[in-house]
């Protein structure tokens, strides 16, 4: 087990009608906000109106920035940096999900920067103050909600990158599982699929002797899936989206990284898939996922048995726990293939000739990608043909 620091200073607002309470908890830090949204889901299902409503009766004066898209833009990110130095607007709402908050995290980060907000998504270090936010999620998946990083692609030259800070987590977060009623199924198995991966990430560790951590992800993955599968056949249960809700919050809050060190691999190689197609991440990493792991699995056989056996409950064959390993890495198959997911390029109806150039742009500034097992251009042009 590794050395390790943990401190998460998000503070967690979860269950019904929740969001009645941003004006209060936000008028303890702010009375002038930047509100950031997406599309018009939250005017359509009344939550911006409640939201208006509540910013105002504390007396908070409310800049807007809407039209955050899936996979947020560099150039909305820009013009947010810009509204907030011209108005001088100390503090961000983000109201949405993943990407929403992204957007944020990555306006915060470009206020007090001289130089362009990119500038951190490529290696520059953050030496300088960044905007406090908060949170209203109406989608569980990205796990920004107490996170400390965020992914932004810039549309100007199709590259994703994500970078990370201490200071990007947000100060509080408002979690009503009963905004989540309302998500178009595909959102929401993208969503699963997302915090699922997260988990992933983390669990295929090289780290010996993280007994704890390996069961607690363990015990998250086999609730994103039984719980994943339930939602699909029953949108409108609460318990159901409370689940998930709090899933998908766990799942990347930091706790399940303690004492062990993460891949990331197959994250930076679906950045290059959605950078350049535009295709939700979580439907990315369904694609993505299961061909790193049919290219990485030999790496260390037991570790993806254990994964088979405590996940899926299947029996490890002792003699031959290559085939647990297979048969581990079939049934995530059919988990994303149950909730509508592609499973391959063909399966999204991707093109299939820029594989080489996908693979290239992943190492185009670094020389290799993940933890577990690196990731070089020829190994990741290798999962790709593998992804087809």
């Amino acid at each position: 087990m590794q050395d390790f620091h943990y401190q998460n200073g998000t503070k967690i607002i979860f269950g019904r009608e929740t969001e009645a309470s941003v004006g209060q908890e936000l008028k303890k830090y702010t009375n002038k906000v930047l509100l950031h949204y997406g599309g018009g889901s939250i005017k359509k299902t009344g939550l911006y109106d409640k939201v208006m409503h509540s910013l105002h009766e504390a007396g908070i004066e409310v800049f807007e920035l809407g039209g955050v898209k899936p996979n947020p833009r560099l150039s909305l990110v820009r013009k947010g940096i810009n509204l907030c130095q011209e108005q001088e607007i100390p503090f961000i709402l983000a109201v949405g999900g993943g990407s929403v908050i992204d957007s944020a995290k990555a306006i915060a980060a470009g206020v007090h920067y001289e130089g362009d907000v990119w500038d951190l998504f490529c290696g520059v270090a953050v030496e300088h103050e960044c905007l406090p936010l908060a949170t209203i999620l109406t989608i569980p998946a990205a796990g920004s909600e107490t996170s400390s990083g965020t992914v932004v692609t810039n549309d100007e030259i199709g590259l994703k990158r994500s970078f990370g800070h201490e200071s990007l987590r947000p100060v509080f977060s408002i979690l009503n599982p009963e905004l989540t009623f309302t998500l178009p199924t595909y959102q929401t198995a993208c969503g699963i699929a997302d915090m699922l991966a997260h988990v992933l990430e983390r669990y295929f560790t090289n780290e010996r002797h993280v007994d704890i951590t390996d069961r607690l992800c363990e015990a998250t993955m086999k609730s994103i899936i039984d719980n994943g599968l339930r939602v699909m056949n029953d949108p409108f249960n609460y318990d159901i989206r409370a689940e998930l809700m709090l899933a998908g919050m766990i799942a990347h809050n930091g706790s399940l990284d303690m004492g062990r060190i993460g891949d990331w691999a197959s994250h930076d190689i679906e950045h290059e898939l959605s950078g350049m197609y535009d295709i939700a991440h979580g439907a990315g990493l369904a694609i993505i996922f299961p061909a790193w792991m049919k290219y990485v699995y030999h790496h260390d056989v037991n570790r993806f048995a254990q994964f088979g056996s405590r996940v899926f409950n299947l029996e490890i064959n002792l003699n031959h726990p290559e085939e647990t390993a297979l048969l581990a890495i079939e049934k995530l198959e059919s988990f994303f293939k149950a909730l509508g997911l592609p499973t391959s390029f063909s399966n999204a109806d991707l093109p299939t000739d820029h594989i080489e150039e996908l693979a290239q742009k992943l190492v185009c500034d670094c020389d290799s990608v993940g933890n577990y097992v690196p990731i070089k251009e020829a190994d990741a042009l290798e999962i790709y043909r593998l992804a087809l």
